[in-house]
């Protein structure tokens, strides 16, 4: 089973369906107590991370993902979900995030002929060092982001896709140990998002088989 985090700020039904059509269970979670029975976990957002912090912070999930991100249990955040894993963001002001990976979060610098928020059908430039999630995919698959923000790890160990928006180059994927998350959508991503939804459905089954 995979549990989708509900805080209120994340398009849950959308994520869930998509988990269902590739064979996942999925549920949602709206207590900290639930993910001491989740082998898998998905941190989704939309929207402010200010917002997003906090409500995490109101409903006391902040202690919960951070024990969860130690246990050794697959967790995978999704656009502001990705954002949220980082120590701080400088979205309208400075703000502590979950710091479970470690750098920032920062604005795309203005230039002549840029659309922010970067929103629309993108492409992925795979790292060097290949990752679970991005089995069957090719570098410059193509991927639907909606974000003004992005993430700049402390270390490019852990990058493991990055994707280029006018002269600026940003981290668009990333993965330390038990711990993922795309800046993008996969859920809206067709095949291409599909088909990381499916690995990370497949890194759950897994770890069934191994435990078992």
């Amino acid at each position: 089973m995979i549990g989708i985090i509900d805080y209120g700020m994340g398009n849950l039904r959308s994520v869930q369906k998509a988990l269902e059509r590739l064979g996942g269970r999925a549920e949602f979670i709206s207590s900290p107590s639930q993910l001491a029975n989740c082998p898998s976990v998905i941190l989704p957002g939309v929207g402010a991370f200010r917002d997003a912090i906090r409500e995490l912070h109101r409903q006391d999930f902040v202690a919960a993902i951070q024990d969860y991100a130690q246990s050794g249990r697959s967790l995978l955040g999704i656009c502001l979900g990705m954002q949220l894993l980082f120590d701080r963001s400088f979205e309208d002001g400075d703000y502590e995030g979950l710091g479970i990976i470690k750098g920032d979060v920062v604005r795309f610098h203005p230039e002549p002929g840029l659309k922010i928020p970067h929103m629309g059908w993108n492409s992925l430039e795979f790292a060097a060092n290949e990752h679970p999630l991005l089995n069957g995919l090719s570098t410059e698959s193509y991927v639907y982001f909606v974000h003004s923000y992005y993430v700049r790890p402390a270390s490019p160990q852990v990058i493991t896709a990055q994707t280029q928006h006018g002269s600026q180059k940003f981290v668009s994927m990333i993965g330390q140990s038990n711990v993922f998350a795309a800046q993008f959508h996969p859920e809206k991503s067709q095949q291409v998002g599909l088909r990381i939804l499916k690995n990370f459905v497949n890194l759950n089954i897994a770890c069934d088989l191994k435990e078992s």
